[in-house]
């Protein structure tokens, strides 16, 4: 455990990144597979990852996310688009996934599925928008630790217009729609300004409080 928090004590959001060096593809696939392995709300996983190394198309995205450097200076671009709304299809797709992968099911599962299919599907589309991006940030952050722990600088992005972002990658036709952005690359050595800077978090005593 020490070793993850070294990690993590050494990670930044990195503002300038070397355009020279590329991300190996099993660190890339790895930092993707702790966002597929990541807890989500009744197992549903209400999210996907699109992982951008075309660079015209990440050239694309640039400008439609204040030309931060990040997403071409980096070698990849993760882009975590959430479920615009949860469908029984989609719900069914799941249950049905993990029968078969399990080999059976039980009275109690197949109880909690019809439970799901009748409170999701009839609530609001933005509601579970909203609902789905909660959990696609869980993702996000299991992919930045897991960068961390692949010594893999990542920067997570916000600062875009999911609209354009969605329309660049044709995520409507796929129900998605873009949450965050999580670029990969390399520190650029001595020219990124906070390279060198303290990491400033709040003390325990300000950030933890214990009920015993």
């Amino acid at each position: 455990m020490s070793t993850l928090l070294d990690k993590m004590q050494w990670r930044y959001a990195a503002k300038k990144m070397d355009a020279s060096k590329v991300v190996p593809q099993e660190k890339v696939d790895r930092i993707v597979e702790a966002a597929r392995l990541a807890p989500t709300s009744s197992g549903l996983q209400p999210f996907e990852v699109i992982v951008v190394s075309n660079k015209e198309i990440r050239t694309q995205i640039q400008a439609a996310a204040n030309n931060q450097a990040q997403i071409t200076e980096g070698s990849h671009l993760l882009v975590f688009a959430a479920w615009d709304t949860y469908t029984a299809d989609r719900i069914n797709h799941h249950f049905d996934f993990t029968n078969a992968e399990r080999g059976g099911t039980n009275e109690g599962w197949e109880n909690y599925r019809q439970m799901l299919l009748k409170n999701y599907p009839s609530r609001d589309a933005q509601v579970n928008f909203e609902h789905a991006a909660r959990q696609t940030y869980i993702g996000l952050g299991a992919s930045l630790i897991a960068a961390a722990f692949e010594e893999v600088d990542s920067t997570p992005m916000e600062g875009f217009d999911p609209k354009s972002v969605d329309e660049i990658l044709g995520l409507g036709v796929k129900g998605l729609r873009s949450v965050a952005l999580l670029p990969l690359g390399y520190r650029a050595k001595g020219q990124d300004w906070l390279e060198n800077l303290k990491k400033i978090r709040r003390p325990v005593s300000e950030f933890v409080t214990e009920v015993k």
